[in-house]
């Protein structure tokens, strides 16, 4: 059994991807070494295709013929490579060198034009080294190593001369076939260069602008790639940024598509969308393609669903390019909800849950176009990311606007929709659920017409969770604690669930800790704002101990062994601080604990601690 090479059997981190390149090159290495031997073997044995090879190759080596001897040599050179032993013969007898060290060959890249010797000269080359290159590792390592080559070979991608673009449009893909050439284009051609030579074939509708986006699509899965894109974004920002401004009406939609989509996968990186946020024009570009792709949904499906992919990664980023393109966007994508496509739909939902909360204007514009109404059929409909941005986009709404909480209350009958979300395995749809459900029982009336439901269990279970998201019990406990505000009957079931004492029972010693709450819509990636003290309003749970004086961060409800004391703990979200002088604030209303834990078997937790829920409003 073959033992690791590190200590303790061990690899360092990086190492087997260390160890499997090392190993490639070894074999590489020996494949055209057992190559060479074998093609020499044929030339000494005076093999005759071998020789006439050799011969040729000699004879176009020879400096200072015009360019049209030397494009009908190549053209013979290349009917000549059929096998491996040709292709060994072209490497060993410096054949590279018949470009690369023939200056009246290299200048003719950079002035071949349509219909000259020079463009005839530079696609004679191209397809040569096409030929040499098909199955043979070694020459590919060779060619792309060629002084210059990093630098020609991209910008042979945008020549004037539309053969020559073709023909080295397939000698890159020719190269991208196999991983190890792969690697040699992403470690030694200029990848800005390259990516805005691929992305100029969007300018053709043949399957030359296909091609060249599924090999981007291949170099954008490498992790190099993804390395160099990240730290080389602002190169490439303006190639990218023309591809959203051009008009998908004369632009082939399925190659076009595949660009944008590759953008979207690529900005799902922090860094990538920070610098994608920072441009306004990569912005402004983005709202113009959607706006192009709204007169005619249908033929430009595929372009809107890689935009709106695209665009939920830059909503994202916080705060947005503006809150004048938030608000564009918002109203875009409410008008894109009347789309009858499942896939547009679900996206436009998504750019919204995430655009909607930029200003108050927008929230409104959203409850007025209906948008209450239509999340509420999304979530009747099921599918997780679907109810995922609706719950999210009622959270927001209704945080805010009290007409949303209204038409949540008219349309969703005794919250038969939220109390189900309520039961769901995804913690994400339970906070959103718990936080709207909250905001509802602002309204008079609401909390009555509940009584009858078990909607304190259901909250009380929530917020006594062990659930890895502490929002999570947060938004139950809240809801739990409004419940109570509005129908004092709520009191007595949640007091007697729990068997907590007071909380206005005061002791000795006890110290008072308060801190803004972070009562807010909560969603995966997206950023946290600390409590509603903008609105004049905060909800802050009380801690009573005997032991501590000061918690640390909030969180869920924790009791945590240190010292063989048990302290209160609030894990996770944002700073407390110190309220020493309560004048700020008037007490609204006072409720049971909702949170006393159970003693544990090995821990005594002192019959003083309790905790409590105070709703407070700032003092004006």
């Amino acid at each position: 059994m073959q033992q690791s090479i590190f200590p303790h059997g061990k690899s360092p981190p990086g190492s087997k991807e260390l160890q499997c390149d090392y190993l490639n090159q070894v074999d590489l290495r020996e494949k055209a070494d057992l190559q060479e031997k074998e093609a020499h073997e044929l030339l000494d044995s005076g093999e005759d295709t071998a020789v006439t090879t050799k011969n040729l190759l000699e004879t176009l080596s020879k400096p200072d013929h015009n360019l049209l001897f030397y494009a009908g040599g190549i053209e013979i050179l290349t009917e000549m490579m059929k096998d491996c032993t040709e292709r060994t013969l072209f490497r060993t007898h410096n054949g590279f060198s018949i470009v690369t060290g023939n200056e009246n060959i290299k200048r003719c890249f950079s002035t071949a034009a349509k219909g000259t010797v020079e463009e005839t000269v530079c696609v004679c080359v191209l397809r040569l080294w096409q030929a040499v290159c098909s199955g043979n590792d070694e020459n590919q390592r060779l060619l792309v190593m060629c002084p210059d080559m990093g630098r020609l070979l991209p910008s042979l991608l945008a020549s004037e001369a539309l053969t020559v673009r073709q023909q080295s449009l397939a000698l890159v893909l020719q190269l991208a076939q196999m991983e190890n050439g792969r690697s040699l284009i992403i470690d030694h051609l200029d990848l800005t260069r390259l990516v805005e030579g691929l992305v100029s074939f969007l300018e053709f509708s043949d399957k030359n602008a296909n091609s060249a986006m599924g090999l981007l699509t291949d170099l954008a899965l490498e992790k190099r790639f993804q390395v160099w894109f990240q730290t080389s974004f602002p190169g490439v920002l303006p190639a990218l940024t023309g591809v959203l401004k051009r008009d998908p009406k004369v632009t082939n939609t399925s190659a076009l598509s595949q660009c944008i989509a590759i953008m979207g996968n690529l900005s799902a990186e922090a860094s990538t969308q920070r610098q994608m946020s920072a441009s306004e024009e990569f912005g402004a570009a983005c709202v113009g393609l959607m706006a192009s792709c709204e007169e005619d949904v249908d033929l430009l499906r595929d372009v809107l669903y890689a935009l709106l992919g695209l665009m939920m990664n830059l909503c994202l980023r916080s705060p947005f390019f503006s809150e004048v393109w938030a608000m564009e966007v918002s109203r875009r994508c409410m008008s894109l909800l009347n789309s009858q496509d499942g896939g547009i739909l679900t996206r436009a939902a998504g750019v919204l849950s995430r655009t909607l909360s930029s200003s108050l204007q927008t929230i409104e514009e959203a409850v007025g176009a209906g948008v209450v109404k239509k999340m509420i059929k999304f979530l009747k409909m099921g599918g997780q990311n679907a109810s995922r941005y609706a719950i999210k986009i009622l959270a927001v709404c209704t945080n805010t606007c009290h007409e949303a909480r209204e038409e949540v209350i008219r349309l969703d009958k005794k919250f038969s929709v939220l109390l189900t979300l309520l039961s769901s395995e995804d913690e994400i749809l339970v906070v959103n659920a718990a936080f709207c459900l909250g905001n509802c029982m602002e309204v008079p009336q609401v909390a009555t017409s509940l009584l009858k439901t078990d909607i304190v269990q259901v909250l009380l279970k929530l917020a006594g969770s062990d659930a890895r998201n502490t929002a999570l019990q947060l938004n139950a406990g809240i809801a739990l604690a409004k419940l109570c505000t509005a129908e004092p009957r709520y009191a007595g079931v949640a007091g007697g669930s729990h068997g907590s004492q007071q909380a206005g029972q005061d002791q000795p010693g006890h110290h008072a800790v308060a801190g803004t709450l972070p009562h807010t819509a909560w969603g995966g990636g997206s950023s946290r704002r600390p409590g509603a003290f903008c609105a004049d309003r905060c909800w802050a749970p009380v801690a009573a101990s005997l032991e501590e004086a000061f918690l640390k961060e909030w969180g869920a409800l924790r009791l945590l062994p240190e010292r063989g004391k048990m302290l209160v703990y609030l894990t996770g979200i944002c700073s407390v601080c110190l309220l020493p002088d309560f004048s700020l604030f008037h007490s609204l209303s006072l409720h049971p604990s909702l949170f006393t834990p159970s003693p544990s078997p090995s821990h005594t937790i002192s019959p003083s601690l309790s905790f409590s829920l105070f709703y407070f409003s700032r003092k004006r």
